[in-house]
């Protein structure tokens, strides 16, 4: 078991908070991967202290806290969960501490886990209102922000940091342990600083630097964020940067299986059974039957079209599937054809052999 604070997960793969991804339905077919395919051929035991390789916490989209605190219907759905959500992290953006506070009761008292500060996104939209990463620039109004949730809520509270708003500032060594001392209970660490946003390759020295610096502190945890697109690259992160968990974004918006391939080769050292393409169908079956049941027909046709770039490399061949997929236009018609695909593939693709 991996603990964050006194909760505790199933494993140490935790997803991302995307934002424009991470919703209920997209969280639910995330942990829904779990137990539901051959993991091995012929079939052998799970490794020790793997009972349901999966996901171990899933985070909302970023928070907006007065956004939440209006209780307006975007944040009301951003924030939406449900008992097979859990456990459920609730991310928190903005630089006013009473109100982050305030926030963080709210996330709390609706079902978070843990309630995580975000000290990371660099989009233009976020830090120029001096949220997200815009706070490593500002040390002490980032502690002051940990220290007022703390105080506020039960729950462990976490945060998501870059390793600086550039290089001539980093903050690896400096802010993690004034956070742990504010009484932060996991750090999230993407290996990049601002200005480089997503590209080039992540810095694991500098996720390494953070698991330096808390060494006095070995009840938080550091989580290594960044270029983790594959079960070997789960086990690069641990290995070089010394982490204790690993945080995957974009890698699961097309194959929300990693974390379920990702937990068995960390605890085995061997890759599972790849799931089928007609398993993989269905999943994006579940997922716009999901967003049917929570946000209506045209927003789950809508979603499914944008996500379908996503998904569909991993349903190849399947001819003209991106095409085709933007001109169904009843929600009916969507799940038959999806269903069509499923028959499909079932036909066509024999059981996969071991990887």
């Amino acid at each position: 078991m991996f603990r964050i604070g006194d909760v505790e997960l199933r494993s140490n793969l935790l997803l991302a908070p995307i934002a424009g991804y991470c919703d209920l339905a997209f969280r639910l077919v995330v942990r829904s991967v779990t137990g539901r395919f051959a993991l091995s051929d012929p079939p052998r035991p799970l490794p020790p202290g793997v009972a349901e390789p999966g996901v171990g916490l899933a985070c909302t989209d970023l928070l907006c806290p007065q956004a939440v605190l209006r209780q307006s219907d975007k944040s009301l759905w951003l924030a939406a969960t449900c008992p097979a959500d859990q456990p459920l992290c609730m991310q928190l953006y903005g630089r006013h501490p009473d109100v982050m506070a305030e926030a963080a009761c709210w996330a709390e008292a609706h079902g978070a886990a843990t309630v995580d500060i975000n000290m990371g996104c660099p989009v233009d939209k976020v830090t120029k209102k001096n949220g997200g990463s815009k706070l490593l620039c500002e040390p002490n109004l980032a502690v002051e922000i940990v220290r007022a949730v703390v105080r506020a809520v039960r729950v462990p509270v976490t945060c998501k940091i870059r390793l600086g708003w550039d290089d001539a500032s980093l903050i690896t060594r400096t802010l993690p342990p004034r956070l742990a001392d504010a009484g932060m209970a996991a750090i999230t660490v993407h290996g990049r600083t601002t200005e480089q946003m997503f590209r080039p390759s992540v810095r694991l020295e500098g996720i390494a630097e953070v698991v330096e610096a808390l060494a006095p502190w070995p009840g938080v945890k550091v989580i290594g964020n960044g270029d983790v697109g594959c079960p070997e690259d789960a086990r690069r992160m641990l290995d070089a940067t010394g982490c204790d968990g690993v945080m995957i974004g974009r890698a699961a918006l097309g194959r929300p299986w990693i974390f379920r391939d990702a937990a068995w080769y960390l605890a085995s050292g061997h890759k599972p059974l790849p799931v089928p393409r007609a398993g993989r169908a269905r999943l994006v079956l579940e997922h716009f039957q999901l967003l049917r049941r929570y946000r209506g027909d045209r927003i789950a046709i809508n979603t499914l079209r944008q996500r379908m770039a996503r998904y569909s490399a991993a349903l190849q061949p399947w001819p003209h599937l991106r095409r085709e997929v933007r001109y169904i236009e009843n929600a009916e018609a969507f799940e038959d054809y999806l269903q069509a695909g499923i028959e499909r593939l079932t036909a066509e693709s024999p059981e996969p052999t071991a990887a």
